[in-house]
């Protein structure tokens, strides 16, 4: 996007803001993807603190740009890489690691056309290569399931770096399926080791995720934000608000402990047009934040 293009962009946004107000999908600055409805952000949830965007997992069969580009046009800022993934129709090279530098140009260059940035890397093995390839792409979380004997050091270097090392919750019998082990492990770590905490991964391993949000008070960095149809392994995505995983309740929490980060929405349903499904989850997002900013 060019100068000009930027420039006539903000007017229009400002201007929708001012005849609709912020919340109105009518602030949105595109028509999702052709498929007739408007997804603005989440506006109100910047007033919160909170960044929202995709986990580029959730557009898996695609693209990084095509993830980009769609992370975008729900008006969202923030993603967060998806290891292995192919980057462009124009380069096969695979997100991560061992891109070389004119490849991590062209990511850059994608990510700022669409004003995205890139928050966080994963599920990815954490080392240092790993922490290089961050912090060359300006990211703050590496997402991961590291072996406990591996936490010390891998710690030291998230010192070093000032990048964040977020353990992530598979599914039972995943190594941080409970959030009791979880809290063991890291209990003598340094701030820098906290937790991607994934909502629906928790309701597939029979626990309560407001009551893991709860028990992980401080130490949660970044969430894989889901919700579920049932609580069973075989649960699929739905609308957040539509299901199980009570996320009002986890937003009205995550207020009260006055959360600062990233949630990335990892849809793992309808594949192939998952984008209405997440864009409505953005919308009740939204409407929830409103609601919580609106309390004080």
């Amino acid at each position: 996007m060019n100068r000009r293009n930027m420039l006539k962009t903000a007017a229009a946004l400002a201007g929708a803001t001012v005849v609709t107000g912020i919340g109105s999908k009518m602030f949105a600055q595109d028509d999702v993807q052709g498929q007739g409805f408007y997804s603005g952000g989440t506006p109100w949830a910047d007033l919160l603190g909170w960044k929202v965007g995709c986990q580029a997992y959730s557009f898996r069969i695609f693209t990084a740009e095509e993830a980009i580009k769609k992370n975008a046009a729900m008006g969202l800022r923030y993603i967060e890489l998806f290891p292995g993934q192919t980057l462009s129709e124009k380069s096969d090279a695979k997100i991560g690691p061992d891109m070389n530098k004119e490849e991590r140009y062209l990511l850059k260059s994608i990510l700022a056309e669409h004003g995205v940035t890139p928050m966080s890397i994963g599920v990815i093995g954490a080392n240092r290569a790993v922490f290089d390839f961050a912090a060359d792409m300006g990211i703050e979380n590496v997402n991961s399931e590291p072996e406990f004997k591996d936490l010390q050091e891998l710690d030291a270097i998230a010192q070093e770096y000032k990048i964040n090392l977020v353990l992530h919750n598979h599914p039972k019998p995943s190594k941080y399926w409970d959030y009791n082990v979880v809290l063991e492990q890291i209990k003598d770590l340094s701030p820098w080791v906290g937790t991607c905490t994934d909502t629906g991964h928790y309701v597939r391993s029979g626990i309560d995720p407001l009551e893991a949000v709860k028990a992980l008070k401080g130490r949660i960095k970044t969430f894989h934000f889901k919700d579920l149809n049932e609580k069973d392994r075989r649960g699929h995505d739905v609308v957040w608000g539509t299901g199980v995983c009570q996320i009002a309740e986890i937003l009205k929490e995550l207020k009260e402990q006055k959360f600062r980060g990233p949630f990335f929405a990892e849809y793992e349903h309808n594949w192939e047009n998952s984008l209405p499904e997440i864009a409505a989850s953005m919308d009740f997002f939204n409407q929830q934040a409103q609601k919580l900013a609106k309390e004080g």
